[in-house]
C-alpha cells in the first residue's frame, strides 16, 4: 500500500482544526475512510477508503480514486462500469481523519456495484422486535 509521504505529518490540534495545510491522519493501516456524496442533492452514496496514493491521484485528475482493502490495490471508481465518480469538491473533517467527496457520477449515474444509486439502498427496520432490511427501491 501506497505510504503517507508527501504529505506533511500531523500538526498539533491547532494546526489540524485551524491550519490551511492538508495534513491528512492516516489510521494504523495507512488508510482515511471517505465519504462521498452526490452534488446534486446531497444523497449518500458510498463509504470508501484512501491511501495517501488514492487522495494523491483523486486530487491530481479530479477523479475519485479508492484503496481496495479485499483486493489490496488502487481502484479508479467506474473504471470497469463507466459510473466514474467526477470530484467536484473536496473536505476534511475537524482533525482530518476522514474525506469528504462531493461528486457528480458519470455513465448510469449509479455508485453502486449492485446497480443502485447508492450503495446505502437498505432500511433497517426494527418491528416488535424482529429487525430486518428493506430496500428502499
Amino acid at each position: 500500500m501506497g505510504s503517507e509521504q508527501n504529505f506533511p505529518p500531523p500538526g498539533n490540534k491547532q494546526e489540524l482544526e485551524q491550519g490551511t495545510e492538508l495534513t491528512p491522519k492516516f489510521d494504523a493501516s495507512g488508510l482515511l475512510p471517505a465519504i462521498v456524496t452526490n452534488v446534486d442533492g446531497g444523497d449518500v452514496l458510498m463509504l470508501a477508503y484512501m491511501n495517501a496514493e488514492a487522495l494523491r491521484l483523486t486530487l491530481s485528475t479530479r477523479k475519485a480514486h479508492f484503496w481496495s482493502r479485499s483486493r489490496g490495490e488502487i481502484w479508479l471508481k467506474g473504471e470497469t462500469s463507466g459510473n466514474v465518480l467526477e470530484v467536484v469538491e473536496l473536505r476534511t473533517d475537524c482533525d482530518q481523519d476522514c474525506i469528504w467527496i462531493k461528486a457528480s457520477i458519470s455513465g448510469d449515474q449509479v455508485a453502486c456495484h449492485t446497480g443502485k444509486a447508492s450503495c446505502f439502498y437498505r432500511v433497517i427496520t426494527s418491528d416488535d422486535g424482529d429487525i430486518r432490511l428493506v430496500s428502499d427501491s
